[in-house]
């Protein structure tokens, strides 16, 4: 696929899942942005497709009539933005149309929050995502994935596996949930949903 393709199709909306490619991380904590692609992806059973020339898989999909690219960046965490700045480009979408869901330390395990723009709070993939758009005011889906344990590092955190059951699922649904309602209602509708939860 490729860029001229999506843009003539028409996308209005990037929603993109971070996290790690190959199966050695599909099941890690820094995964649960990608984790929230997948749930997106399952509804309708769409398949990501490569697009040439970027490194990234997309599907593209309506939600209440809306064009919106689903975007799994096939780079590492920290090189995300190599995907989501040039495909935001070639296809004309703002950064205030980007919204990407990440695993967040500063939340609780269990927790969604939803926001626009602010501190990427050391993340290197939104790092990576805020130097490629050039600015920090996209949107962001926060999964919260908790603080360590004391003794084990943020890297060895954030890489090992996620805690799955119950608790995992409600929290995936409830970040694609949070994505499809920025689209359809807006932020600020969207927010008072998730966040009563």
């Amino acid at each position: 696929m490729s860029t001229e393709t999506l843009e003539a199709e028409g996308v209005s909306w990037l929603v993109v899942g971070l996290g790690n490619p190959g199966p050695r991380y599909e099941a890690t904590r820094h995964n649960v942005g990608a984790m929230a692609i997948d749930d997106l992806l399952a509804v309708n059973g769409d398949l990501l497709r490569p697009v040439s020339g970027l490194p990234c898989q997309v599907a593209r999909v309506e939600w209440d009539g809306v064009p919106v690219l689903l975007v799994r960046p096939t780079t590492f965490m920290n090189n995300s933005g190599e995907a989501i700045g040039p495909l935001a480009r070639a296809l004309g979408v703002p950064a205030e149309r980007v919204i990407v869901a990440h695993d967040e330390l500063d939340l609780p395990f269990g927790t969604v929050k939803l926001k626009q723009g602010g501190n990427e709070n050391g993340h290197n993939g939104l790092k990576s995502t805020s130097g490629a758009l050039g600015t920090r005011d996209y949107l962001r889906i926060r999964i919260g994935i908790g603080r360590p344990p004391r003794g084990t590092s943020v890297p060895d955190y954030v890489l090992g596996p996620v805690d799955s059951g119950a608790t995992l699922d409600e929290l995936i649904a409830r970040a694609a949930e949070g994505a499809r309602l920025i689209v359809t209602e807006g932020l600020a509708k969207a927010q008072n949903r998730i966040h009563s939860r």
